[in-house]
């Protein structure tokens, strides 16, 4: 799979860390810290494009 640079939000809330690819609608993670949520929001960005590809095949 190809790497890509992304730009992703990633913002503290009550619960932890909130992050998302506003491009990317629905593809958004959470995590304990920031570094989880990063690395989570990593893995929800690869999904969705492998789900992308899939549809448009």
């Amino acid at each position: 799979m190809e790497n890509y640079t992304l730009p992703v939000v990633i913002e503290k809330d009550e619960y932890g860390y909130f992050a998302m690819r506003p491009a990317l609608q629905g593809c958004y993670s959470q995590g304990d810290t920031y570094e989880e949520a990063l690395e989570n929001i990593k893995d929800a960005i690869r999904l969705h494009i492998e789900d992308i590809r899939c549809v448009i095949g």
